[in-house]
């Protein structure tokens, strides 16, 4: 594919719109009420609202290699300030996937020159959870779990944020954490308890 039939998709795409809805951009061009903020991965095969199946306005979308919430990032913290407090989503889910090319390099001792500080931050949540992850004698079942720990703990930033700390206390907000399965195309919610996870030291966290 090259840039030409980009824009050629592009005039298809606005003529087939328009064929349904002759307001279609109109309405588009209003404003935006999106319920979800959608925290994913840049890669290439995991597009959100195609998984998700919604369309434009309904989910507002941040993506980076291995779908991270670095506390020190002021794209994501950028993100979640205005989705909370300005279009005041209700649910933000942070959504990793199977087979995740980020997470698979943060497990190789390789140097990777300007990928190595946004890796360490993987390496930081396997050294979190290495018991469990050394004690996964398969390869492929320890790459997965590790993409699950991954967006746990990216999940836990987010609660950790004073955005979000202070919409829970004036509405409901939900953070979830789930995983796409490439083999399967299926959403996978990993039902996270974050009460039992954060029982013992939100408190360290509390900022509101």
């Amino acid at each position: 594919m090259n840039a030409e039939q980009i824009f050629t998709n592009n005039r298809n795409w606005i003529a087939e719109k328009l064929k349904v809805d002759e307001n279609y951009f109109k309405t588009l061009s209003i404003g935006q009420n999106p319920s979800f903020l959608y925290i994913g991965c840049s890669d290439s095969r995991v597009t959100a609202e195609e998984l998700m199946g919604v369309g434009p306005g309904e989910v507002f979308v941040h993506r980076n290699i291995a779908n991270m919430v670095p506390n020190a990032d002021l794209s994501a913290m950028s993100v979640i300030t205005y989705a909370v407090t300005h279009l005041e989503v209700e649910h933000i889910v942070v959504c990793g996937h199977y087979y995740c090319g980020g997470v698979k390099a943060a497990m190789q001792s390789s140097d990777l020159g300007i990928l190595n500080p946004w890796l360490r931050n993987i390496r930081d949540v396997y050294r979190l959870h290495k018991a469990e992850l050394d004690s996964i004698t398969n390869e492929e079942e320890k790459y997965q779990r590790l993409v699950e720990l991954n967006v746990q703990e990216q999940c836990i930033n987010v609660i950790k944020t004073s955005d979000v700390q202070k919409a829970s206390k004036e509405r409901s907000i939900s953070v979830h954490g789930w995983v796409f399965d490439d083999h399967s195309g299926k959403l996978i919610d990993l039902k996270i308890d974050f009460d039992k996870i954060l029982h013992d030291i939100m408190e360290i966290y509390h900022i509101i």
